[in-house]
């Protein structure tokens, strides 16, 4: 058994009303003026309130800046800081999808580390520990709340880069399922793929080990058998709970195991193309995985398993391929583009979108199969025309 470090925030909090806790949770940390951390439209719903509320109730001072974009890029990373440095704040508290949780987790280490953000890009680039901070995810999807990653849009290179660190999981995460329920089915169906994304990825990934994969197999299932009915059904309750673990799971087997090929090529298609992240991630995860399979026919064959495809009588290698169509089809289901031409690519693009992907080499190198640049561009080209859609 090879040596592995396993890597999950303090504390964490779980299950319909748990956000009810979040003030007492504040206050065990220390918090005698909290900074709670959101966007627009999240304060539009009333969301917001529910973390609020427990806050004040718990007799602690609130602020709230609600001016964190989408796909945050860098500048508004820059622009938020200036905001906050110096107003005395003692605690965070981010409530929102992927971007919100991870400006957060931003947000706290520039309190305490000095210099341009960019200069964190990368693994263990973060000196001194941050600002303590709850995170509560409003999205079943990126798992952010659970991770080491922080992931932002460098306008300059028009690419996603990310930040790695211990010092960016939370000191609490609070997941409340019922926090999910007014989410759309267009954003339900993409972070509910993300989630799987995360999922398999992890679970074939060179780093994985004995604990992530029994976590990450239980988050397939968990997506498998609920994303459908918590996109077209999205008061289901029982769906929700079972993506928001699913979620959630699947964000601790990334944040240890880690991801792939699958977010190398999708990177370069949220910075130069604005495509959400769970959008990419859907579109190319079929046929990453169709290129992987053969480097581990008996985990992916697994993976059929746990989506509930009926694979008695097949063969491994037919077992393990039913799990690439049975991908597909669940990410059809959910209405997600079945081409990068759909998100405006263009064929003269794949050679610098395999460029640009084919640098990622954090990503690339814990991919179960290795790939050159010229595999990179063969799988934008199958993605271009939707191969696996069409058979």
């Amino acid at each position: 058994m090879s040596i592995s470090v396993f890597r999950t925030p303090t504390e964490l909090v779980t299950g319909i009303g748990s956000i009810a806790h979040i003030g007492e949770k504040a206050k065990k940390l220390g918090a005698t003026k909290v900074l709670v951390l959101t966007d627009k439209v999240l304060k539009q719903t009333g969301l917001v309130d529910k973390a609020v509320t427990p806050l004040t109730q718990a007799g602690l001072p609130v602020h709230v800046i609600d001016e964190i974009m989408q796909e945050p890029p860098f500048e508004n990373l820059e622009q938020l800081a200036s905001q906050v440095r110096g107003r005395g704040y003692d605690v965070f508290v981010g409530i929102g999808g992927g971007s919100v949780l991870d400006v957060t987790k931003a947000l706290s280490i520039m309190m305490t580390n000095t210099g341009d953000v960019r200069d964190l890009v990368g693994i263990d680039k973060v000196a001194i520990k941050g600002v303590p901070f709850i995170l509560v995810p409003t999205t079943s999807g990126t798992g952010s709340e659970v991770t080491c990653n922080a992931i932002f849009t460098d306008t300059r290179d028009q690419v996603k880069k990310g930040i790695v660190s211990p010092y960016l999981l939370p000191d609490v995460a609070i997941v409340d399922p019922e926090l999910t329920v007014t989410v759309p089915p267009s954003v339900t169906a993409a972070t509910g793929m993300d989630a799987f994304v995360h999922a398999v990825e992890s679970y074939t990934a060179i780093r994985a080990n004995e604990l992530t994969d029994a976590i990450a197999l239980h988050a397939i299932k968990l997506v498998s058998r609920s994303l459908r009915q918590a996109v077209y059904q999205g008061h289901d309750l029982k769906a929700r709970e079972d993506m928001a673990m699913g979620s959630l799971l699947a964000g601790i087997s990334l944040g240890n195991a880690g991801v792939g090929a699958v977010h190398a090529l999708a990177y370069p298609l949220g910075g130069k193309f604005k495509v959400p992240h769970g959008v990419a991630n859907s579109l190319l995860l079929p046929y990453v995985m169709k290129y992987n399979v053969v480097s581990n026919i008996p985990k992916f064959a697994e993976v059929a398993r746990a989506m509930g495809e009926n694979v008695d009588g097949l063969s491994l290698r037919d077992a393990a391929m039913q799990a690439v169509h049975a991908i597909a089809k669940l990410s059809c289901d959910v209405g997600i583009p079945a081409s990068i031409r759909d998100v405006g690519v263009t064929e003269e693009d794949i050679p610098a979108l395999a460029a640009e992907a084919s640098k990622i080499d954090r990503l690339l190198n814990n991919n179960p199969r290795w790939l050159t640049a010229a595999d990179i561009e063969t799988i934008y080209r199958e993605s271009f025309a939707g191969k696996l859609f069409l058979e």
